[in-house]
Parts: C-alpha cells; structure tokens; sequence
C-alpha cells in the first residue's frame, strides 16, 4: 500500500546529422550503440538480448494477434535475425538496442520512483557519451530526448509497471482511462505546434497527445491506444502482469518524472486494493487528451459520462484526494519516505499551477519550456509559426550538457534536482540493488565471458567443460538482489562454480 512497487522507464531517443537529413537513422542508431559498447568493452557476440521469451502479440484482453495481421513494428520478437539491430545489455541491467530506427535505451527495474529518476538520468548521459565518441567521427550524430521530430513522427517514452495478475483488466482501462487524459498536466514536456505535424501554431503541454487515436488497444506506433494491451510479464505469468503505458513524455525534470511513475505507481495500487469507486469515465478520451494538452492556461473541461464538467486540475486532485484518503485508511498517515515524497510533490505542484502556472516552472517542464519561449516572443516579437521557436523547442532536449537548454537550466539551478549528478553517473555501470537487475548486472560485470546473452527474465552463461549453454530464469523481479545472492556472486571464481552454489539446498 505505497508508492513502492517494480517500475521501469523505456526511452527511444530522436536522432540526426546535422546537414544530412537523408542519413540513414538505423545505421546511426547501431552506431550510437556499438560505439558506446566497444567503449565499455562489451563485444556485440556477447551480452546480447536473448528473444526467447518475448511474446509481443500477446494481448490483456485474451488473446493473441495473428502474425499475418501485425504490422512490422510490433514482431519485435523477430529482430534477432537482423544483422543491423545493435542489441547489448549494460552492467547497470540496462538494455541498450535500436528500436524503430533509434537508439533506445530501457532502464533496469526499480522499486521507487526516486531510483527510476536515478538511472533514467543514468541513459542520459550514456547517450551524451556516446554522441561524445562519434563527434570526431564523420558525418557526426547527434541525439534528443524529446518524443517528436515536429514533422509528424513520435518515438515513445514507455513506462513499465508491475502488476497483480489478480486485477481485472477492465477495472485497470476504467480508473487509470481518465488519469491518463489528465496526468500530462503535471509531467507533459511541452512542445510548440498543434497536431501530428505540427501544421497549427501553438505551444501545448504534452509532445504526444496528438498521436493518440484511441481508447485501448495492442498497437504502439500506429492507432496509439491510451491505455495499452501488451500482455508480456517477463515475470511469472499467473502471478504478474506488465503494465506497459505509452502516453508518457520523456521529462528532463526530476520532479516530472517523480510525479509520472510516482502518481501512477499510487493510482495503480488503488485499483488492485479495490479503493476507487467513483466512476471517473470520460466522454470522449482521446479528444479530450488533446484538448487538455492544447490548452495551457489549464482552463479546459473536461466531461464525464454522468455529465458532470471538471477541469484537469479538477480531476487531478480528485485523484489526489482519494490516494491521500486511501493512504490513511491504509497505513493512519505513517507513510514510507518515497510515498510521502510523491504525496508532498502532488499537492504542492497542483497548488502551484492552480494559483499560477508559472510558480511550477522548477519542477514542471511544459511550464519551464513555455516560460522561456514566451521570453523569447517577447524579445523578439515572435508569432508561434515561427521556425527560431521550433528551434528552441528542438534545442531544449539536446543530449549535450552545454547545447541542451534543459540542462543549462539545471546548471544554473532553475530546475529543482532530486538525484545529483554523480547519483546518476555510477547509476551507468551499477544496477539497483533490490531487483534481480542487480544479479544481472553482477554477472555481466563479474563474468563478461561467460554471459552469452540475457533477457529481463534470465541469464544465459557458457560454463567451461558443458557443451550445452545454461540458462538462468529469473521469474521473480525481486530475487536476486544484491542482499540475497551478493556474497555468493563476489566470492565465486567462476560462473560454473556460482551455478553450483546457487542451486545447493539451503
């Protein structure tokens, strides 16, 4: 009953060449990874992504997608058998791989939204290192957290949440639905131009909100679906759900992104605990995600099928009120340190934007973003088609620490940080502790021979004198942390040796 639970961040990262608009993005993308991994010395023949267990077109509903009606981009099962799909796994138990012609990188799990920040931050600069080796390597590539080239493309930022098998699925699209249509009001990353392509002027809060064309569904580069339907656990199946939520933006800002899997982590532990009962179901979802994110004076109704009109904020703190009341029920205002953080930054960043959305501009990005475009339309008399502000917009999510006008923010301390720098600088080659990440991470660190290739549910070694590889499931997300197997990992000298030790009765 707290904000605590397995969590994890995906990132695709946008990337070009400047001056070279038809440089070919999947090749870039292999480069960023492989240059980055020789860097580190993984060897692409070893630590690579085992596929064995991905099940894509499994759906929550019930049921399987046919192969035959699947676009491409959903076999991601298949990549394996592309030679220019760069795939490696971290010492941190992160994956680093192209997806969709960009480099992505997909955060080990976690258990606080605090750490999800921390190695979120960690592929940050993973990146930013990689773009540093290939500067001096011609035709020089450069890489953005942002969710959109501005031209009608969107790469995602997908959250990853664990879930009790036990909840309804229906009950999860019911109450996390309007939370959803909602939530980028505290964590959208801002963007200039309306719809897809960005035609309309305009600055609205979230970069993906215009991309999403429906209320639930399997597909998440085509029909984008509010909530999704991807059935893949990586964990044990009759136990454990994967919620696999696809609306998010990729936030610079720590205390965003702490609000983004800190709230959601709280909503999601409300609907396994049966507490919502208010029915909060939207007239028209995905319109009105859109009119939410086109409106930044936060003045926008929303609709609910009783008829009743409230305003984002409205409903945000509806949702505040009912985590605040269930959390007493629960636990009598004892709470655990993550959950109050979470709890303290959800009331004062809506008291904040209530009173004037400018007060939030430290720890609300679309806040900071359009604060620092509308100083620049002020200067300048800029009218929001105009392409310096895109520009800017692009600018802002620039990887580089002295480019990227995000981090210019941080380092002259207009954004409020919650991990330092150096948190997140070992966060690059160490994995967290309490998940099985870390067991992962340890092997690749301890046994890089020997770690032929690993998934999120195992570990594949070659043990000298077996002519057979063996594999190591990892089921439970929260065995094979560094207080249950570390001794054993630190002081085997061998992988066949820590395979035997292992698999001793206690």
């Amino acid at each position: 009953m707290s904000v605590r639970r397995v969590m994890g961040i995906e990132t695709e990262y946008g990337i070009s060449v400047p001056g070279a608009p038809s440089a070919n993005p999947m090749v870039l993308s292999g480069d960023v990874v492989t240059t980055y991994a020789a860097a580190r010395g993984i060897r692409r023949a070893r630590a690579s992504w085992d596929y064995a267990d991905e099940a894509p077109l499994r759906d929550a509903r019930g049921f399987d997608m046919g192969r035959g009606t699947a676009h491409p981009s959903q076999l991601t099962d298949e990549w394996a058998d592309d030679p220019t799909m760069a795939n490696v796994v971290l010492t941190n138990g992160a994956r680093l791989y192209v997806d969709h012609a960009h480099p992505e990188y997909s955060s080990p799990e976690v258990t606080t939204p605090r750490d999800a920040i921390r190695w979120d931050r960690a592929g940050e600069l993973i990146m930013r290192e990689a773009v540093a080796r290939l500067a001096s390597l011609p035709p020089g590539v450069n890489l953005y957290k942002n969710n959109t080239d501005g031209k009608g493309q969107s790469y995602g930022t997908h959250e990853n949440y664990l879930m009790s098998r036990r909840t309804p699925f229906l009950d999860i699209v019911k109450h996390l639905t309007p939370f959803f249509v909602v939530r980028q009001i505290l964590c959208g990353a801002g963007r200039v131009g309306i719809g897809v392509d960005s035609r309309t002027n305009g600055f609205q809060l979230a970069q993906r909100s215009d991309f999403f064309e429906t209320e639930v569904g399997l597909e998440t580069t085509l029909k984008r679906p509010i909530i999704n339907t991807r059935d893949e656990p990586h964990a044990t199946a009759d136990l454990y759900r994967r919620l696999h939520v696809i609306i998010g933006d990729a936030n610079h800002f720590d205390v965003a992104n702490l609000l983004k899997l800190g709230t959601t982590s709280l909503v999601l532990g409300m609907i396994e605990d049966g507490w919502l009962q208010r029915d909060l179901t939207l007239q028209q979802p995905v319109a009105t995600l859109q009119r939410i994110s086109h409106d930044p004076t936060l003045r926008a109704r929303v609709t609910l099928a009783s008829g009743q009109e409230l305003t984002g904020l409205d409903l945000l703190e509806v949702y505040r009120d009912e985590a605040q009341a269930w959390l007493d029920a629960r636990h009598g205002g004892a709470l655990d340190p993550d959950t109050a953080e979470v709890m303290h930054w959800w009331g004062t960043t809506l008291d904040r934007l209530r009173r004037d959305p400018m007060e939030a501009r430290g720890e609300v990005e679309w806040v900071a973003k359009l604060g620092l475009l509308e100083g620049y339309r002020s200067r300048d008399a800029l009218g929001w088609g105009d392409p310096r502000l895109k520009a800017v917009d692009i600018q802002w999510s620039d990887v580089r620490a002295e480019r990227g006008l995000a981090h210019r923010l941080a380092a002259t301390d207009r954004m409020t940080r919650l991990v330092d720098e150096a948190a997140a600088a070992e966060a690059m080659t160490r994995a967290p502790g309490d998940t099985r990440a870390w067991f992962r991470g340890a092997l690749l660190e301890r046994f890089p021979d020997e770690v032929v290739a690993a998934s999120w549910d195992s570990v594949i070694v070659e043990v000298a004198g077996q002519r057979q590889l063996q594999r190591i499931p990892l089921m439970e997300p929260l065995k094979g942390t560094r207080d249950q197997v570390g001794d054993l990992v630190e002081s085997s000298t061998s992988i066949g040796e820590l395979l035997t030790r292992l698999s001793a009765p206690a």
